[in-house]
């Protein structure tokens, strides 16, 4: 738990300090002090809101044990061999086969299935899936990665209305700087979610695992979602890149920098870690 403090102060800190780099760049000493003041407003936002955000992007619809009994009662029975807080539980209404975890802390979490996930998958495999979910609750990187999402998708618009809102005369930044900021203040925004993310994958695996007690499930699963989610676009995620770490399994389509950096590691390593697990 504290070392996730840690990275999480380290995170805030790197967004800050980000935001700094890049408002100086566009417009001086009077551009790097907004910005900054803006990163730690935006830190401050992502703690309390950001997971609402995420929700309300995706047009989550949460449930309960009398609109989605087998959804709900999965996670009701996961949670408690987890020893977890009882999460809020929402459904997508999506074709791609996939699912994320989000929240402050685990006593104000939640986790989301798509439709296709819950369609698709069999009971033992969606349990594998919802355990996962809840091992990112358990090991409270959760508000890790909603928070990355979030500023991710920020430090991009802040670079690209920084052509338009820079200093004036002196001030304002060469055009060609203006476009090279533009194009690597997301490319070092992605860099920092997948700093985060592929290792808390690996864990929430493991976890997972340990928390159905099946690690052949979840093993079945990821190797089912890989095969089908490729062919089904999530076009909420290809809208908002900086969310697809959030996920189970990366949702985006591929092409442009979408393409160039992969915030989960290899399916294939993930299943062989899962299958090796006793």
């Amino acid at each position: 738990m504290f070392g996730n403090w840690i990275k999480t102060s380290l995170l805030m800190a790197g967004i800050v300090a980000l935001f700094g780099v890049i408002g100086g760049m566009i417009g001086g000493q009077q551009g790097m002090l907004l910005a900054l003041l803006f990163g730690g407003g935006m830190n401050v936002w992502a703690y309390w809101f950001s997971d609402k955000m995420v929700l309300k992007m995706y047009k989550a619809r949460e449930v309960d044990a009398s609109t989605s009994p087998y959804l709900y009662n999965m996670v009701r029975e996961l949670a408690g061999r987890a020893q977890l807080p009882m999460p809020k539980v929402y459904i997508i209404d999506e074709a791609q086969p996939n699912a994320f975890a989000t929240g402050r802390n685990p006593e104000h979490a939640a986790v989301a299935a798509t439709t296709g996930i819950i369609r698709m998958l069999s009971e033992r495999e969606l349990r594998g899936v919802m355990a996962h979910e809840l091992a990112h609750v358990k090991n409270r990187d959760i508000l890790i990665s909603t928070i990355s999402a979030t500023v991710a998708g920020a430090i991009s618009a802040l670079a690209q209305f920084g052509m338009f809102f820079g200093g004036r005369g002196e001030d304002r930044p060469n055009p060609i700087v203006s476009i090279i900021i533009m194009i690597l203040a997301p490319i070092a925004g992605m860099l920092i979610q997948m700093a985060i993310s592929r290792t808390r994958e690996f864990g929430a695996d493991r976890g997972g695992a340990e928390i159905s007690g099946d690690p052949a499930a979840l093993a079945d699963a990821l190797a089912k979602i890989d095969a089908y989610a490729r062919g089904i676009p999530m076009h909420t995620a290809d809208e908002h890149p900086e969310t697809a770490q959030m996920m189970i399994m990366n949702p985006l389509s591929g092409g442009g920098l979408k393409g160039l950096f992969s915030t989960h590691p290899a399916t294939e390593e993930r299943i062989a870690r899962l299958r090796a697990m006793r």
